[in-house]
């Protein structure tokens, strides 16, 4: 079925609703929404762990850089035990001995057996200095064959849930680049607190219709119209990765767009990979100005750039291994 322009903009744009889940920051302070259900206010923009973060080859730079980050505000950091084979999660577990309290912590394991996770887990505790992680997501959803080894009884999914019982992990959520499909199905099925999907201006495909701008059938479908739908339905909590299409998308458009996008869309934060101080405090900047972008200018912006680098950025993120080797 062709999703119309007004489908599009009701299900994607929803500032309204990205606007009522915010915090009305003082003028200088870092905006925060509520993550779903979960109840857990976080600011809007969150650090990443990843490849950014290990760019930092000097680890007291790396250390000084995240303090930085939480200096600005940003109360949200996103780790992985696959970011350099649990350095990223040792660095972040520096901070975090003495900052633990000021921040909402996400990491995310790659196994899919459930001993093999609990293991990882148990690590993962240790490396990040902490007792209880506030979420754990199931890393890169892939095919249907990786989501059935997810929910197999002996699965990592089963696992998370005991975790989340015994209060080792406060939440179970899952991240997904690849299909938008997939995750809508993941979703729809299980029980998630949070998810973490590829959302950014480029990835909804649009063309001329009729009636006006119209999502383009011949294109792979986004997360946008596909998954964000469901994760609202459920209440899950929702945060945004990807926004800058692997930078792919920066320099076409000014950055403030491209992060006002995702934004404006009804989901908690965005996380951003900051491998520069002067990117935390460029990024800290445009989020504590934010303003949600009206709905014709969402669509112009979609438009303008999934014509540009929809196809070539699908396959990107079709192809791209979401973990970084050191």
């Amino acid at each position: 079925m062709t999703i119309t322009r007004r489908h599009f903009l009701e299900t994607s744009a929803m500032a309204a609703l990205a606007a009522a889940t915010g915090h009305a920051a003082e003028p200088g302070k870092m905006p925060t929404r509520v993550l779903g259900a979960t109840g857990a206010r976080i600011s809007i923009i969150g650090m990443g762990g990843g490849s950014r973060f290990l760019s930092y080859k000097n680890e007291d730079d790396a250390l000084a850089a995240m303090n930085r980050a939480i200096d600005a505000g940003v109360t949200y950091i996103d780790t992985a035990q696959g970011y350099g084979n649990g350095l990223s999660e040792t660095r972040v577990g520096k901070i975090m001995a003495t900052r633990r309290k000021e921040v909402f912590l996400a990491t995310k394991l790659g196994q899919r057996k459930g001993d093999d996770a609990m293991r990882t887990l148990e690590g993962s505790l240790k490396r990040l200095q902490t007792s209880q992680i506030d979420t754990v997501h199931i890393h890169q959803l892939m095919g249907e064959e990786d989501l059935a080894a997810i929910e197999a009884k002996d699965g990592v999914l089963n696992a998370l849930y005991k975790a989340r019982e015994q209060k080792m992990i406060r939440f179970v959520g899952v991240t997904c680049h690849t299909d938008p499909n997939m995750l809508k199905l993941a979703l729809e099925r299980h029980d998630f607190n949070v998810t973490q999907m590829a959302l950014n201006a480029a990835l909804v495909g649009m063309k001329p219709g009729p009636a006006g701008m119209v999502i383009n059938p011949d294109m792979r479908p986004s997360f946008e119209t596909v998954a964000l739908p469901v994760a609202l339905k459920k209440k899950i909590g929702v945060t945004a990765m990807k926004i800058f299409g692997a930078d792919g998308l920066v320099g076409q458009v000014p950055s403030e767009k491209l992060l006002y996008y995702s934004l404006s869309l009804p989901v908690a934060g965005a996380v951003l990979g900051m491998p520069k101080i002067e990117h935390i405090l460029e990024n800290s900047k445009m989020a504590k100005s934010f303003r949600a972008l009206a709905k014709p200018e969402m669509r112009d912006l979609s438009e303008a750039l999934s014509s540009r680098n929809k196809v070539a950025l699908d396959r990107y993120l079709a192809d791209h291994v979401d973990t970084y080797a050191v």
